[in-house]
């Protein structure tokens, strides 16, 4: 048996995506109110003694990385090898935090309310 818990992150960036159609709205300078969700996930006979699969309060570091590499920043700046798109960013946030969160199975980040990229190795 698999136990998932999942923790919502909120910032606001502009971004600018390349390679579009002409005319394509994304490829003109734009911003998000983003939202980023972290996904761990542990078998029942690795939680934590208190029976987590990590303590909610451990991610508090991650909050805090956000607030200075992405909230009020210009995606294109601090993705500066790949177009900063959803779909980019939740890799690249997966990559950034998978060895301080061995748990972290899965990273999902929303531009809207009804959109989400969702990235799961």
């Amino acid at each position: 048996m698999t136990l998932r818990i999942t923790k919502q992150f909120a910032f606001s960036a502009s971004h600018q995506l390349h390679g579009l159609p002409e005319g394509h709205q994304c490829g003109r300078l734009h911003g998000h109110n983003y939202a980023v969700e972290l996904e761990l996930s542990a078998a029942r006979d690795r939680l934590t003694a208190p029976g987590f699969v990590r303590d909610y309060g451990e991610l508090a570091g991650f909050k805090g990385w956000i607030d200075e590499w992405l909230d009020h920043r210009h995606l294109n700046d601090v993705l500066t090898e790949q177009n900063p798109s959803a779909e980019n960013l939740a890799v690249w946030i997966y990559d950034q935090w998978s060895k301080e969160f061995p748990e972290l199975t899965a990273v999902r980040v929303s531009e809207t309310p009804k959109t989400w990229a969702e990235y799961r190795p």
